[in-house]
């Protein structure tokens, strides 16, 4: 397995609380949307919690100043 498609669907798990409408991709809750919008920043900003879902999630919105454009619309998009 690629190392991205790793990251994206690690943040994908972190998201899974986030959508109203999940997907199921890759065994993970979320859509593959919000994982690719989010996949880099959570390698960037999270790297120690990443394996841990919730982790991630609380880290990103931690961040939420440096998340890249399309990751902060993810949350912005459900309300967070």
């Amino acid at each position: 397995m690629s190392r991205k498609l790793v990251l994206a669907t690690i943040t994908l798990a972190a998201l899974s609380g986030l959508s109203s409408a999940p997907v199921r991709a890759q065994g993970h809750m979320g859509t593959p949307q919000e994982q690719n919008a989010c996949s880099r920043d959570a390698s960037r900003l999270c790297r120690k919690e990443l394996g841990n879902d919730n982790a991630v999630q609380s880290c990103l919105q931690a961040n939420r100043a440096k998340l890249s454009r399309s990751c902060s619309k993810v949350f912005q998009s459900h309300g967070m």
